[in-house]
């Protein structure tokens, strides 16, 4: 059974028509991509999952109920870090960690102890008696982290939960995420962030202009945007060949268009057999995330111009 299932739902503001036509699901134990440009109807999206705004149009299932049903109890199961943040700014930091989990149903013995190991794992059991205010920006991001996850819920959405963290922070909030997921947890994460998103999610859906335009397996869909093109890396001389247009290149190692007679595996045999050539990795040219946003976006900009 999905976690969550979104049906051809649509929600406008008056004039300004939000979302238009979006459908998608979330599974049990992955981390999902629900990604689209500034605008695009994501947040109106999130917020009909979690029947703060009702759609127009579509139908929105949640833990296999009706979103617009949803009882205290299966709210309880999701936590929801959204992207504007939301802290007591002049609680202390444990204080406001033990309220929001003791308003998600978690007892103050069991919230204590949980409070105790996430601050541990964060680095914060110094700062657990200062006040949010007197936080770093990425601090309080790793305290709006713990607030989400604290009360164990099986649906987390999370806005951009990287946002002000430094490397070291956003590694450590990835593996928290990651131990989720292997403990059953849905996750449904928006991000700008695509190597975020090749790294961490299963599978996404692009929205763009209101509409899912993009959905799917991470690597599938990667695979599909794949043109009939090679990233070779090698030292020496590479031959010149009719119809092979050498698109990229980066110290070593550069990315071949080959015309369509060309099969990737026969350019293989051709390199190989140059005297002067010693290939060190050859594999098919496939475009990140951030190449395949921007050319459906893109594409997407330059339609509506036309």
């Amino acid at each position: 059974m999905s976690t969550i299932s979104v049906n051809h739902v649509a929600k406008a503001f008056g004039n300004a028509q939000a979302v238009r036509d979006v459908s998608f699901e979330v599974l049990p134990g992955e981390i999902f991509g629900l990604l689209g440009p500034n605008g695009a109807g994501k947040t109106t999206s999130i917020r009909m999952i979690l029947d703060i705004f009702k759609p127009d149009r579509g139908s929105i299932g949640v833990f296999g109920a009706d979103a617009g049903r949803m009882t205290a109890a299966m709210r309880d199961r999701i936590g929801y870090l959204p992207e504007e943040r939301g802290l007591y700014k002049d609680a202390r930091v444990e204080d406001c960690v033990l309220y929001l989990a003791e308003l998600k149903g978690v007892a103050r013995a069991e919230a204590k102890r949980r409070a105790a190991s996430y601050f541990e794992q964060f680095d914060l059991t110094p700062h657990r008696g200062k006040k949010i205010s007197e936080l770093s920006k990425g601090m309080q991001q790793k305290v709006q982290v713990i607030c989400t996850l604290i009360h164990q819920p099986a649906l987390v959405i999370i806005d951009e939960p990287f946002s002000g963290l430094d490397p070291v922070n956003t590694r450590l909030v990835q593996e928290v995420l990651l131990r989720e997921r292997e403990r059953g947890t849905s996750i449904v994460m928006s991000t700008h962030q695509m190597y975020q998103v090749e790294e961490m999610c299963n599978r996404l859906v692009l929205i763009n202009k209101g509409e899912s335009v993009l959905y799917g397996e991470v690597n599938e869909v990667r695979r599909r945007y794949a043109s009939h093109s090679v990233r070779v890396t090698a030292q020496g001389i590479f031959p010149t060949l009719a119809g092979v247009v050498e698109t990229e290149r980066k110290g070593n190692s550069r990315t071949f268009k080959l015309p369509p007679h060309l099969s990737q595996q026969d350019f293989l045999l051709i390199l190989a057999a140059e005297p002067h050539l010693q290939i060190e990795a050859y594999a098919l040219a496939i475009p990140t995330m951030d190449d395949i946003f921007v050319r459906v976006v893109g594409a997407g900009a330059e339609a509506a111009a036309t």
